[in-house]
């Protein structure tokens, strides 16, 4: 297992697409989230992504870190679904949170998630609200 979190120029083309389409399978798929996935900050020069591979380069986990001037977003958490309820995303959110220095990190957590993201530091600072049809929260973590 690897993980890595890089620019969207050091992907290759095969992992960007099984980036995309692990994406793609989870949240518009599964979760029936029909959205603009590919908004264009992908290829943003200080956006970095979480890539977790396993020993023969699939792409089993991915988080997406943005660079939103005043704070860090972390957005895009998603494991496949063979990849669930072994603790990887843990390594997931401890990656996006190692490039993100100096400022607050915030995020859209599903509701259910929310008590999880709190073990990483986030805390609730908003109203649940409907995202998809599945309640959200926003979420913040402090910088130190």
């Amino acid at each position: 297992m690897r993980i890595s979190a890089v620019p969207f120029a050091a992907l290759d083309p095969l992992t960007a697409y099984s980036l995309w389409k692990l994406r793609q399978d989870v949240f518009v798929v599964e979760q029936g989230a029909a959205y603009p996935d590919l908004d264009g900050r992908d290829l943003a020069p200080e956006t970095r992504h979480v890539v977790m591979e396993d020993d023969d380069g699939v792409v089993l986990g991915c988080a997406r870190v943005l660079d939103d001037g005043d704070e860090w977003r972390i957005g895009r958490v998603a494991l496949h679904r063979t990849a669930r309820g072994k603790g990887l995303a843990d390594a997931l959110v401890h990656t996006a949170l190692q490039v993100c220095p100096d400022r607050d990190v915030v995020l859209d957590a599903q509701a259910a998630l929310a008590p999880w993201y709190a073990t990483f530091g986030f805390e609730v600072c908003g109203p649940e609200f409907l995202e998809d049809d599945i309640p959200h929260v926003p979420m913040v973590r402090r910088a130190a």
